[in-house]
């Protein structure tokens, strides 16, 4: 298994679920998922499997040995099974505060969806929060899942912003929403 060297822990558990860095194994399942949900992702097109080796190869691998990496990625696996990814990303090691990203299984979203961003926010919160000592993390996301807000607000995330109009999709400017929560524990950081 890979490690970050940034991180005293290397798995974040809860129950049968657990988030490890990411996996290589991993890749081609997070390729389908990525082009199945591209419509809320900052991606604009389909990728390819020559795309994502090449990623896995060239960014990913050197995230592990970097000492202020800009991202922390993750499998979410449910009983060593990869079932969605996420991470850290956009980190900000001076301000202590970084951008959540993550989906799931697109087979899992229909039933399952606040159930695993519930279960993933409350592991990556250990990462951020306990290991890391950020100040805040934020999730910065597409004005197109009216159901996401949900499952992040009960979490206690705050709706923070509007930025009206910001992003350009599929024909229209849509609005983005950005939730955040502060680490309540470490506030004189």
């Amino acid at each position: 298994m890979n490690s970050y060297k940034v991180l005293n822990n290397q798995q974040y558990l809860f129950n049968e679920y657990s988030i490890v860095p990411i996996r290589y194994q991993d890749r081609m399942d997070i390729l389908k998922w990525r082009n199945e949900q591209i419509y809320h992702l900052r991606q604009h097109k389909p990728l390819t499997k020559e795309d994502q080796d090449n990623y896995f190869d060239t960014v990913v691998s050197k995230l592990f040995d970097a000492l202020q990496p800009n991202q922390l990625l993750f499998s979410y696996l449910q009983n060593d099974v990869c079932i969605g990814y996420g991470g850290l990303v956009h980190i900000n090691w001076i301000d202590k505060n970084a951008e959540i990203s993550f989906i799931m299984n697109t087979d899992l979203e229909k039933e399952y969806f606040s159930k695993h961003w519930t279960i993933f926010l409350q592991l990556i919160e250990q990462v951020a929060f306990t290991d890391l000592k950020f100040h805040k993390i934020f999730t910065f996301a597409f004005d197109l899942r009216p159901h996401l807000y949900n499952a992040i607000e009960s979490a206690g995330f705050v709706k923070e912003a509007t930025l009206k109009e910001h992003c350009f999709f599929n024909g229209n400017y849509k609005d983005v929403i950005i939730h955040s929560k502060l680490n309540k524990n470490n506030l004189s950081s």
